[in-house]
C-alpha cells in the first residue's frame, strides 16, 4: 500500500492528519435551493465516489471534510459507506447549521438553535454510520456572535458526552472566529484560502490561538485545475453555472472569469515546478503559506483523488517561489 507520512496537527486538539484532507461537498451530488438554484457540482456517480475515497485512503488521506447539507444527506452517507471499517483509522469533519429535506435533496433554511445543534448530531451520525465526529463545525458563516457562544458551550457538552471530539466554525470573519476560539475544544477555524485569494486574518487568529486553519476553496472552485476557460459553460446541476454572490471566479452562463483565468496562466510557471500538476502547485502554496494549513479540494473521481493526493509526495513551494507569487499577483 502506497502511503505518505506528511502530516499536520490539527491546532490544540492532539489529533493529527494527513496534511491534506478531502473535501465531500461535491459527491453529495444534486441539490437545490428552495428557489430552484443548483448547489451541487453537478451528478455523480456514488460508486465512483467510493472508489476515490477508498483510493484517497490508500494514498494516506486521513482527514475528510462533509456537511449535513451536502446533497441533503448524501454525502455523509456515501462517505460513511466508503469508509466502513476504516472509519477508525480516519478524522472526520461535518458541518450543521441549514435544513434541508432529504427527499427533494431541497435546502429549506437555518436553524441556529442549540436544540437543532443536537438533533443535526444524532442525524449525522447515523448518516455516517459512526459513534462520534472528530471535528463538528458551525456552517452558518454569518450567524450571530451572542447565539454562536451559545452553541459553542454546547459543543463543549457534545465533547463531555463523547459525541465529537472537537469543534469549529466555518466562517471567513475573524471576529466571528475568534468567539469559537475561546472555546477549550475549538480547534480549527475553515475559510476560504487559495492562492488567488489570501486571508492573512485568519491566518493570524489560527497562530494566536493554536488552530488548524482548514481551507475550503483551495483550488478557487476548480479554476486552479486550470481545466475551465471563459465562455466554456458548465452543466445546468453545476453551482458555478449560475453563480451566487458570494462564488467569483465565474460568471453566469459563461464560465471561467477572464480576468481570473489569467491570473492563473500568469502563476502556472511557478506552480508547475518540480513535476506538479498546477493543481498540485495551487495546494503547494497553501503548505508553504502557513504550517496550519490543512487544505480540502474537492474531488468527484479516482482520477482526482490521485492528483490531489499526489502533491502531498511533492510538499510546500519553497519561501522564494512564495515571494514570487506576491510578485506576480502585485501584492
Amino acid at each position: 500500500m502506497e502511503t505518505n507520512t506528511y502530516t499536520r496537527p490539527l491546532g490544540r486538539s492532539g489529533i493529527q492528519v494527513s496534511a491534506l484532507g478531502f473535501g465531500c461537498w461535491a459527491i453529495g451530488g444534486e441539490w437545490q435551493s428552495a428557489d430552484g438554484q443548483p448547489l451541487g457540482w453537478g451528478r455523480v456517480d456514488d460508486e465512483e465516489s467510493v472508489r476515490a475515497v477508498r483510493r484517497a485512503l490508500d494514498l494516506g488521506v486521513t482527514f475528510f471534510d462533509t456537511a449535513d447539507a451536502y446533497g441533503a444527506g448524501h454525502s455523509e452517507r456515501v462517505l460513511g459507506r466508503a469508509l466502513g471499517r476504516r472509519r477508525a483509522d480516519v478524522v472526520v469533519a461535518t458541518k450543521w447549521g441549514n435544513v434541508f429535506d432529504e427527499r427533494t435533496r431541497t435546502l429549506t433554511g437555518q436553524d441556529d438553535t442549540p436544540a437543532h445543534a443536537r438533533r443535526a448530531l444524532t442525524a449525522s451520525l447515523g448518516r455516517l454510520g459512526t459513534d462520534h465526529v472528530d471535528l463538528y463545525q458551525l456552517h452558518l458563516s454569518d450567524a450571530d456572535p451572542e447565539r454562536a457562544a451559545e452553541l459553542r458551550d454546547m459543543c463543549e457538552e457534545f465533547v463531555r458526552e463523547g459525541l465529537i471530539r472537537a469543534y469549529a466554525w466555518s466562517t471567513d470573519d475573524p471576529d466571528r472566529a475568534a468567539v469559537f476560539a475561546k472555546g477549550a475544544h475549538c480547534t480549527a477555524v475553515q475559510h476560504r484560502l487559495n492562492i488567488l485569494q489570501d486571508a492573512p486574518e485568519l491566518l493570524a487568529l489560527c497562530e494566536e490561538s493554536n488552530l488548524a486553519s482548514v481551507n475550503r476553496s483551495p483550488l478557487a472552485m476548480g479554476l486552479l485545475t486550470g481545466k475551465h476557460t471563459p465562455g466554456r459553460a458548465l452543466a445546468a446541476g453545476d453551482i458555478r453555472s449560475t453563480p451566487p454572490a458570494w462564488l467569483p471566479g465565474f460568471t453566469a452562463h459563461g464560465g471561467a472569469d477572464p480576468e481570473w483565468v489569467d491570473r492563473v496562466e500568469a502563476l502556472r510557471e511557478i506552480l508547475t515546478s518540480g513535476g506538479r500538476t498546477l493543481a498540485q502547485g495551487a495546494l503547494a502554496w497553501l503548505w508553504a503559506r502557513s504550517p496550519r494549513t490543512v487544505p480540502i479540494p474537492g474531488f468527484r473521481s479516482v482520477a482526482q483523488a490521485e492528483e490531489n493526493a499526489g502533491a502531498l509526495a511533492k510538499g510546500p513551494l519553497t519561501a522564494d517561489q512564495l515571494a514570487e507569487v506576491d510578485r506576480v499577483l502585485g501584492r
